[in-house]
């Protein structure tokens, strides 16, 4: 009972005194608190010059700015001494009661002395040393935040780069010459470590570990001292064989069984032995031997009389210094020893060194026999001997003269109207044959009809689907539309003309299709009120879809295409008067990508992948293939003379052909950077143009003339530009205007553009 007591009184005591000594931490606290409130009040009431040495105090230095790093350690180091006072107090709780008081009071009074410091300002010793001053890795090197660039750049400007805050960084005033650079390399014993940092315009000195680790790397070593690399390796497959194997995976079925695979093999195999199709190899004659004399059976007399001959140069005569015993004057010196050694083998005057011996039984055998025998062999087999006739020509001679693009205007130049109304890519475009209209087709599934002069949108018909393409008819004496969508042809009267126009479009459309024993694969069928409303008069269905869709010149007869591998339905012929489809091919060799009517004979240009096939179809036979020397044509657009065909291709290229002068192209034109979408001619200038997925259109001027012997005169005028490119799409379809030199075009932006 009595050491309960005891015990109970100590801890009694234990308890007052803890409570004594956090009133006085608490009271010491609430001193400092109301000693910093009065610091901050009198603050303001400074005067201007200890303001001025406080500024000083607080602006970062030279080093700070230049590295971009900011003070931001109190926050931490109050943080840490929060942590020490804690730890502290509850090492105070565990200990003594006698010791208490002096612990705490050692503490509070630490607390005071880095307070007090920290509002001085400044800290006492040493300057404590920033972690990251000397630190260069990609990874935590801040100080320069310019990024992996030339710093040549900054070579003309006062700053070389920027902080982490967005303000410039300025280059360090380096004011040394030569003179002071030999200097310090003279004094200054850390000259041979000192390295100039290009990124932040800074000399860095090498530690010790830095230059050993320099040293290392220089010799091929591994950069960690500690890395052993021949360390002893674990052998997974040894020559011991072990008790349990590697893998106990059970044996498959098909190793108990024979092959069935090989089986067939081997039958095929020994069928055609027997048939005699594989014969045995042959066994070398080896009375010839593997080495045989290239020039033993050369006649040299028939060699001597060809006019073309060169003999082969014989290898000079041995001089004094391959001698056994040279005249001293052919011996090295010293000196000229060494200037041979550090000469190229090419730059020596003789690949070896001349030296004396006393007799012929001491010359060693020669290192460099067999390679110069090589190399004098290589020579005769490889080098070729022939005389080349050269003849001078002017290089200025070569360049076609060309005219000048002033002198073949008129031509489209500027960016004059732009039609906006479509939220989809316009794939195709087409302008009446008066030229007031245009017709435009999207994937927004309308078609829209625009004034030319004022860029307005007359009319908008919804039909449903993407509009792949879209061709106005080429009779002036008809105002309809032909529109491709789906696997559809839809037929439109826009009613964009006077009475008369308007009453022979529609009495075109009114005939009656021809009763046939067998329905075909395509068939004509009348709109429903709703559609005629919009202006949409027939419909023909198509067994697959629909790309591309061209009127003949007397606007009678319609072409439709439908590239299909595996069908020879690719090609359609439809006549609107009387409502009947045929199918011109039994075969289709190829897939077939366009096709186009002669405007004047009675031919047809199909184009598939490689080629254009040209047939005739009165006397139903191909008269011409055009080799295109392109991997894919893309469009292909007709002469209006019909003696000239131009086609464009995926492969960025441009063929002009001469249809009187051969099959292949006459001019190869490579001036886009992408694929060719679409090719045009004009009707009455001699204007070309293509469009491309690199965003121009490229307008060339091309002379046909009427004599057969000149050649056409194609010359590059203008590169007009507008289209943005979307989905690396560019232009779609370009066409001209009939009458005037204007071209317009359409593009992935759902934009219409006209050049004038």
């Amino acid at each position: 009972m009595k050491e309960r007591s005891r015990n109970m009184r100590s801890s009694n005591e234990q308890t007052e005194k803890m409570k004594k000594a956090r009133e006085k931490t608490t009271k010491r606290s609430k001193e400092e608190e109301e000693e910093k409130e009065e610091e901050i009040f009198n603050f303001k009431n400074k005067p201007a010059e200890e303001k001025e040495e406080e500024d000083d105090d607080l602006s970062d230095s030279e080093e700070s700015v230049f590295s971009g790093l900011e003070d931001s350690g109190s926050d931490s180091e109050e943080d840490d001494d929060d942590d020490k006072e804690e730890d502290d107090e509850d090492a105070a709780e565990e200990g003594d009661g006698s010791d208490e008081d002096v612990t705490v009071e050692s503490q509070n009074n630490q607390q005071t002395e880095g307070k007090t410091k920290k509002k001085k300002g400044g800290v006492t010793g040493e300057q404590q040393k920033d972690e990251y001053e000397q630190d260069s890795s990609d990874e935590e090197d801040i100080r320069n935040t310019v990024g992996n660039i030339p710093m040549e750049w900054y070579k003309d400007f006062p700053h070389i780069g920027y902080n982490l805050d967005g303000k410039k960084i300025y280059k360090p005033i380096r004011n040394k010459d030569e003179l002071d650079d030999f200097l310090d390399k003279m004094e200054n014993p850390d000259y041979w470590r000192t390295v100039h940092d290009k990124q932040t315009a800074r000399d860095v000195v090498l530690s010790d570990e830095q230059v050993d680790l320099v040293n290392r790397l220089q010799k091929g070593q591994f950069g960690d001292v500690n890395f052993n690399e021949y360390q002893p390796t674990v052998e997974f497959f040894s020559k011991d064989v072990m008790i349990h194997p590697v893998t106990n995976r059970p044996a498959d079925k098909r190793s108990f069984i024979p092959s069935l695979i090989e089986k067939e093999k081997v039958s095929k195999l020994v069928h055609a032995i027997k048939m005699g199709w594989i014969k045995p190899r042959r066994v070398d004659d080896d009375s010839r031997g593997r080495f045989y004399d290239l020039w033993a059976n050369e006649d040299s007399s028939i060699l001597a009389n060809h006019k073309m001959h060169l003999p082969a140069p014989k290898t000079p005569l041995p001089g004094h210094q391959e001698s056994y015993n040279p005249p001293p004057e052919y011996l090295l010196t010293e000196e000229e020893l060494a200037v041979w050694e550090q000469q190229d083998p090419s730059d020596r005057k003789f690949p070896f060194v001349p030296t004396r011996f006393s007799n012929l039984r001491q010359v060693p055998a020669y290192q460099r026999f067999i390679h110069e025998r090589f190399e004098r062999c290589l020579d005769l087999y490889l080098c070729p001997r022939q005389r080349k006739m050269r003849v001078n020509v002017n290089p200025e001679d070569l360049i076609p003269n060309l005219p000048k693009p002033k002198d073949l205007q008129p031509f489209p130049t500027t960016q004059s109207q732009v039609y906006r109304g479509h939220s989809g890519l316009v794939r195709s475009i087409s302008v009446s044959p008066t030229g007031q209209w245009l017709a435009s087709g999207s994937d927004d599934g309308s078609v829209r009809f625009w004034e030319v002069c004022s860029s307005r949108c007359m009319k908008t018909v919804q039909v449903g689907g993407a509009v792949k393409s879209v061709a106005w008819n080429p009779n002036p004496s008809v105002c309809l539309l032909a529109v491709a969508l789906d696997s559809v042809v839809l037929v439109l009267s826009p009613s964009l003309a006077d009475r008369q126009v308007v009453s022979s479009s529609e009495r075109l459309l009114s005939g009656e299709q021809e009763s046939t024993e067998e329905a075909g694969p395509v068939t004509w069928s009348d709109t429903e009120e709703e559609e005629q409303s919009q202006g949409i008069r027939l419909k023909i269905q198509h067994p697959k879809a629909v790309h591309q869709v061209v009127w003949h010149s007397k606007g009678d007869y319609l072409a439709s295409v439908m590239p299909d591998h595996s069908s020879h339905l690719q090609v359609f012929i439809h006549q609107v008067s009387r409502r009947r489809s045929q199918n011109p091919f039994r075969k289709n060799k190829g897939l077939v990508q366009c096709v186009s009517f002669h405007p004047v004979r009675p031919y047809f240009f199909v184009a598939t992948q490689r080629s254009v096939r040209i047939y005739n179809l009165v006397k139903q036979e191909m008269t011409k293939k055009l080799q295109a020397n392109s991997k894919w044509i893309s469009s292909m657009a007709v002469h209006p003379g019909g003696d000239h065909v131009i086609c464009g291709s995926y492969d960025c290229k441009l063929s002009w052909f001469d249809l009187d002068l051969s099959t292949k192209p006459y001019k190869m034109l490579r001036h886009h950077k992408k694929a060719v979408r679409g090719v045009a001619y004009h009707r009455n200038y001699p204007l070309f143009a293509s469009a491309s997925d690199d965003g121009s259109v490229i307008v060339c001027h091309g002379t046909v003339f009427n004599d057969l012997l000149q050649n056409p005169l194609i010359v590059p005028v203008k590169v007009l530009r507008g289209h943005v490119i979307t989905h690396d799409l560019g232009i779609l379809d370009v066409t001209f205007h009939p009458t005037q030199p204007w071209v317009f075009s359409s593009g992935a932006d759902a934009t219409i553009r006209l050049f004038t």
